[in-house]
């Protein structure tokens, strides 16, 4: 009698732990609500998921759509707890050089999803260097955020497919100060412009220029102000450079149906760098810039995904999907296309209960 109540409690725990079968899940996309992509998956454990399978099948309906090979770069930007380095850096350079390699050879246009809160623009150059030789039209999709460095990535394909709830940002690159730490170069050269202007003003009244303007330029190195000028023109050159060489080759008539000419694509490409790049137009480096302001302040056409059949409900599935693997996994980085793909993972997370 005693060996049987140890079993009788035993099954009654198995029972306990185990999962309703509304809640287990071998597809997270076959469970996706329309409208509620996210929401609508929430309550499900993907135990026997495999992730690569999945994602996969996402990026595969949105090839569908488009008839053309998709390569992927995720970041995490959802996980507050990845300690691990999201931005685009010189680790990315391999993998990104692979992914660009698994496509197959005679292929000449590709679409790339990107995800990212921005990173080295010198690692976004070598990208923009792997891709333009390989295909001769390369189009943006961009279900989230593609800020700083991403959105110099951006620049340099023929076309933005935006989501309505994606953003872009000002190319206002971050630069080392003395104690290590990055900040905006655009600030320290907009707060010195405002000292100097302050200054100015002063001695105009005959007057001494304030003591905490003073103090605060005696913090400011030397070397600090050269980084910033040098990283601020960098971004500015690359950004016009990819605009004109790319995106505005194919603008060829104004609305008004005249013809537009090499110095109207050159002088545009210019004004656009140029605001990009003005922190007093955005105040902050992380400042979003969505695809209405995009198109009404800084005059760059962007294609609405909802205006091709499909594609809006395809990307917005596949970033759901990519939303609920970063929430619920240690993954901080996604390199991926139909035949490659790498994952890459915080360390310090795994077996702490993330789920998967």
């Amino acid at each position: 009698m005693a060996k049987r109540k140890k079993r009788s409690k035993k099954n009654k725990k198995q029972t306990s732990n185990a999962l309703p079968p509304d809640q287990v899940a071998n597809s997270l996309l076959d469970k996706m609500i329309e409208g509620r992509e996210f929401e609508s998956i929430l309550k499900y454990k993907a135990i026997q998921m495999d992730l690569r399978d999945e994602i996969g099948k996402a990026i595969k309906h949105i090839q569908t759509i488009r008839s053309r090979p998709i390569i992927c770069y995720l970041a995490n930007v959802v996980n507050s707890r990845i300690n691990a380095p999201i931005s685009i850096d010189k680790s990315d350079d391999l993998p990104f050089a692979e992914m660009v390699e698994s496509i197959p050879a005679d292929v000449k246009a590709i679409d790339i999803i990107l995800v990212t809160p921005g990173g080295s623009a010198q690692q976004v150059a070598k990208f923009v260097d792997k891709l333009r030789p390989r295909f001769d039209h390369i189009s943006f999709i961009l279900p989230d955020i593609a800020m700083s460095a991403g959105t110099i990535f951006v620049m340099s394909g023929d076309d933005i497919i935006m989501d309505s709830r994606a953003y872009i940002g000002p190319v206002d690159p971050q630069i080392p100060d003395k104690n290590g730490m990055y900040v905006p170069a655009q600030a320290i050269l907009t707060l010195i412009r405002e000292i100097q202007e302050r200054g100015e003003e002063f001695i105009k009244k005959g007057q001494n220029p304030p003591w905490t303007d003073l103090q605060i330029l005696r913090q400011i190195d030397g070397k600090e102000i050269g980084n910033a000028i040098s990283a601020s023109e960098y971004s500015i050159e690359l950004v016009e450079t990819y605009l004109y060489k790319y995106k505005f080759r194919h603008w060829t008539q104004h609305s008004n149906g005249t013809q537009v000419t090499d110095e109207e694509k050159q002088k545009r490409a210019r004004e656009i760098a140029e605001l990009l790049c003005d922190h007093s137009e955005w105040k902050t480096h992380s400042r979003g810039i969505n695809r209405e302001i995009a198109w009404e302040v800084c005059k760059l056409k962007i294609t609405h995904p909802e205006d091709i059949e499909g594609l809006q409900s395809a990307i917005r599935k596949f970033w759901a999907l990519i939303y609920w693997v970063f929430e619920n996994t240690p993954i901080f980085k996604i390199f991926m296309s139909e035949n490659y793909s790498i994952f890459r993972s915080d360390i310090s997370l795994i077996g702490k209960g993330d789920r998967r």
